[in-house]
């Protein structure tokens, strides 16, 4: 699910290359958005690119390339932008994995807090994360997800679907199904959901080293992201991953 500024962002850019076959700068970004600075720009450009809407070109200036757009947009003439750009006003829709299509389950495995017959758990799969969007933002209670009563401790638990190659070199793969255990602290190493800013909610490694925290991808054409400490709160940390085989 994609933020109203990232949807903006997106179709501005696509519309842009169309027109001219050059990117926009960030500046015109910005004022497109009307945003107040290019930093918040800097940080949309980077949840729509994990989440693998758009691709920066290296060595290259204004190099940005549309990988693929929201699904059903429809115009809206909210953003100060001639032509109007077009929106999409509603959230994209979640679809639980179907419980016969997972094949590979891993995690760690201690008693289950809340088994139902034949020793699965449901648990609330809140949305998809890569960045921009608050956990809280994405508690909607209507999607569940059944997993292996074995594959979770105590402690409150949730689910998230993955969307973005991030993670690739850590196993975690676009459209995978992760399961995040509710706390607020982690060790260095772990990986867990962080919330950047109060707004954007992202999975990545955490380290801390000193006065900064480091959240780092687990691929290599993405940069480590450096914070101070008040800027990064621990949301839950990962403790089991499952994926769905289409044959």
């Amino acid at each position: 699910m994609l933020t109203r500024k990232q949807h903006q962002l997106v179709v501005f850019i696509d519309q842009r290359l169309r027109e001219t076959g050059i990117s926009p700068s960030f500046d015109e970004m910005k004022d497109a958005l009307d945003l107040k600075s290019k930093s918040g720009i800097h940080r949309l450009v980077t949840a729509l690119e994990e989440r693998g809407f758009i691709r920066r070109l290296a060595h290259r200036a204004r190099a940005i390339e549309i990988l693929r757009l929201p699904e059903n947009t429809v115009e809206d003439n909210s953003v100060r932008v001639p032509p109007p750009l077009v929106l999409n006003a509603e959230p994209l829709p979640i679809h639980p994995p179907a419980p016969d299509a997972r094949t590979v389950v891993r995690g760690q495995f201690g008693s289950a807090p809340r088994a139902i017959p034949d020793e699965t758990l449901s648990l609330p799969l809140f949305g998809r994360i890569a960045a921009g969007t608050p956990i809280e933002a994405l508690r909607d209670g209507s999607a569940t997800v059944d997993i292996p009563a074995a594959m979770v401790g105590k402690g409150k638990h949730y689910c998230l679907t993955i969307e973005g190659d991030s993670m690739i070199e850590a196993g975690i793969l676009d459209g995978d199904t992760v399961v995040i255990r509710e706390c607020q602290t982690a060790e260095n190493g772990t990986i867990v959901v962080a919330l950047v800013d109060g707004q954007e909610a992202t999975l990545k490694r955490i380290r801390r080293k000193g006065n900064t925290v480091a959240l780092e991808p687990a691929n290599r054409a993405y940069e480590t992201r450096l914070f101070g400490p008040d800027r990064v709160a621990v949301q839950g940390q990962l403790v089991g991953l499952i994926r769905q085989y289409v044959s």
